[in-house]
């Protein structure tokens, strides 16, 4: 029997293939080539942490799908090529499974595909403590996304109307001993979010800019008229989100997402302080359009894309990625003159 809630999951990927942006905001950051430096590619370390998570990879598969037979089949895939690749990965938003316990086999195939690797949870940020203890054990996860999704939700029209994140994620960072990661949903994060989610103890944010799937559009679609599409828009880019972190960079750990479809906007997005970068948009239409075999070689491919960028900026590792020569495009300095970032930029 399919719910609406399972429907709804189907909804979503379908229409994450047809709006997903083309804009391009890394194209405001270059780096500067350095042609005379003394590594090679075998020298290169591309390993990085969140927390006390050690990642052989930088990037990982960032979450998608689970709540139905046909996203279960994609969750099954996913944690395959995870598994042969070393990828983390997370899950799609489990709540559908908190409310139809005949879907909870759709994410746990994840582990049971994936026994030894990194998974994340996926959960709303309304949601309880009980509720975070209940998804993190459906899949054994290393750590639980939390997504704010306010734009998403208003004009979702089964969407929450009311919302009450800080002070709930403040309870759920105090009770759980796994690193929860606060996420945005693809419209990225202000210096104010940041500053207030650092307020209440979390250490963990995803900044997840604009970009990639746009769910503004995607919840517009399935209104009955449409009529929110000036909302599009809306947000800050994934460039303009990491910028806005660099005041709090020691004091938390940060990841990209949103838009990320090439092995040279990772290397930007962990130039600019990220210490991992999640991957969805790209993957899922990779989903849909090769088989498994051919994604695995992809991943391959910018594991090696991304050690030959680093190469060409003298950077032995990711901390040395950040502290890369690197031009700003007049848009971007325009940008961190008006945020007042402009000293934090070397």
């Amino acid at each position: 029997m399919i719910t609406p809630h399972s429907h709804r999951k189907d909804e979503h990927v379908s229409l994450a293939q047809k709006f997903y942006q083309n804009q391009d905001s890394f194209n405001d950051l270059k780096f500067i080539h350095q042609g005379l430096t003394d590594l090679s590619i075998n020298d290169i370390d591309i390993s990085t942490k969140i927390g006390t998570i050690d990642l052989e990879r930088p990037f990982y598969i960032e979450a998608m799908t689970g709540g139905s037979q046909r996203t279960k089949e994609l969750n099954q895939r996913i944690a395959k090529i995870a598994a042969q690749t070393n990828l983390a990965m997370a899950v799609g938003s489990q709540s559908v499974a908190l409310k139809d316990p005949n879907v909870i086999d759709t994410f746990k195939i994840v582990r049971q595909m994936n026994p030894d690797g990194i998974i994340f949870a996926n959960l709303g940020a309304e949601h309880s403590l009980d509720d975070a203890k209940r998804v993190i054990d459906m899949i054994n996860a290393d750590a639980l996304e939390l997504h704010i999704n306010t734009l998403q939700e208003l004009i979702m029209p089964e969407g929450s109307r009311e919302f009450q994140f800080l002070k709930n994620i403040e309870k759920l960072v105090n009770n759980i001993p796994i690193p929860i990661i606060v996420k945005e949903v693809g419209i990225g994060m202000s210096q104010s979010t940041i500053k207030r989610l650092k307020s209440v103890g979390v250490q963990f944010i995803n900044i997840s800019g604009t970009g990639g799937t746009n769910f503004a559009q995607i919840e517009n679609f399935r209104r009955p008229n449409k009529d929110m599409d000036y909302l599009a828009d809306w947000g800050l880019s994934t460039i303009e989100s990491l910028c806005n972190t660099l005041p709090y960079q020691n004091d938390l750990t940060v990841i990209a997402s949103g838009g990320i479809k090439s092995p040279l906007d990772v290397a930007k997005c962990l130039s600019l302080g990220s210490q991992a970068v999640g991957i969805a948009g790209f993957f899922l239409n990779q989903l849909f359009k090769k088989d498994d075999s051919q994604i695995i070689e992809t991943v391959n491919d910018w594991i090696y894309g991304l050690k030959a960028i680093m190469l060409l900026t003298d950077s032995i590792n990711v901390s040395d990625l950040k502290k890369s020569e690197k031009i700003f495009s007049d848009k971007l300095i325009n940008y961190l003159k008006q945020q007042n970032l402009q000293n934090y930029i070397k």
